[in-house]
């Protein structure tokens, strides 16, 4: 299980033509893991490979930098400042982007950024992130409207745009699309809920639905939970029937929302 758990897992490649690409990386780290596994020796796991020309980054390893600060410079832009150790400096040709990778939503996400320091910048490197925020919130068929702009972020690999999408059911077997849905899940950015106003239980549901599934209805209480759990303000589309979009415009009303930060269908 100790071995298991240190074993590296592969991660999304990003689609902009890095060189290694993060799976080149992933085999690497595999190797290697595989290696210190058959020798029974973590501290083989610890092996750093040399660098060169003098940067802080090896093109065959990723480095942690701690950020120094975060600057919000619009509503969904922020400015990200790295540590960067003593006077060293990233020695970045012109226009030559860099990958970072991290946690989001239990995944292990990479994406290519362009500095937007200099690229002699010492003791520190910045770069520039965009995220947008959606909350979809769908009855039944009002899930329709709601899978093409889902399926528009997940194809554009530079749309950072998280979604939280709220589907609302009677039960288990009334939910459209299963499939397409736990496709779409799997992405970083995309968080799937289910609200299902006739079941009474969730261990009648597969596991797989019990952590992100609510039985009964969406009402203020649950509303103001699933914002709150969302990074920043977001934007809201509404589709369901007439009943249903009314409640949810009175809903996001009570929880704060602009009635100018929500759409409905």
């Amino acid at each position: 299980d100790d071995w298991l758990a240190l074993k590296p897992q592969p991660s999304q490649c990003c689609g902009s033509g890095c060189k290694p690409c993060i799976y080149d990386v992933y085999e690497k780290e595999l190797a290697q893991w595989e290696r210190a596994k058959a020798k029974q020796d973590k501290s083989l796991l610890m092996e750093k490979k040399e660098q060169s020309n003098n940067s802080e980054l090896n093109p065959d390893t990723f480095t942690a930098f701690s950020i120094s600060s975060v600057e919000q410079l619009t509503e969904d832009t922020y400015q990200y400042k790295f540590e960067l150790p003593g006077n060293s400096s990233l020695r970045l040709s012109l226009g030559q982007h860099i990958v970072l990778r991290g946690m989001v939503n239990g995944l292990e996400v990479q994406r290519a950024y362009t500095p937007i320091s200099p690229g002699n910048a010492e003791g520190y490197f910045e770069v520039l992130m965009k995220h947008g925020e959606l909350l979809m919130l769908a009855s039944g068929t009002g899930l329709a409207p709601m899978l093409p702009i889902l399926q528009s972020i997940t194809d554009d690999e530079e749309d950072e745009t998280f979604v939280t999408l709220v589907g609302c059911f009677r039960t288990f077997d009334k939910i459209y699309l299963k499939p397409v849905l736990r496709d779409l899940a799997r992405y970083w950015n995309i968080r799937i809920f289910y609200v299902l106003s006739q079941e009474t239980s969730l261990e009648k549901l597969p596991w797989s639905y019990q952590e992100n599934t609510y039985t009964g209805r969406l009402n203020e209480d649950l509303m103001k939970t699933i914002i709150n759990s969302c990074r920043r303000r977001p934007f809201v589309l509404i589709c369901g029937s007439s009943a249903f979009n009314e409640d949810m415009s009175r809903y996001l009303k009570a929880a704060g929302i602009e009635e100018d930060s929500w759409f409905v269908f």
